[in-house]
């Protein structure tokens, strides 16, 4: 049994060196998003305001007296 040669299939070479932009972009890109992004949320007023809930009124009359329970008295505190 002869031994046979390998075979040449192809030649690994090193890859280029990236350029500045292939090495860099993604940096790039995410200042330009968050400087949209920045721009869109300061800058952008098309949000309808928003209204006020009703406050609750008392259709009640104020009482004309005084809680007798809350009166100096009622507490224990006159003399």
């Amino acid at each position: 049994m002869a031994k046979q040669t390998p075979t040449v299939l192809g030649v690994l070479t090193q890859p280029a060196r990236p350029t500045g932009w292939k090495a860099n972009r993604h940096k790039v890109l995410l200042v330009l998003g968050l400087l949209v992004g920045y721009w869109i949320g300061t800058h952008v007023h098309g949000t309808a305001p928003q209204q006020q809930a009703p406050q609750p009124v008392s259709t009640a009359p104020a009482p004309a007296a005084p809680d007798p329970h809350r009166t100096p008295t009622g507490l224990g505190l006159a003399p």
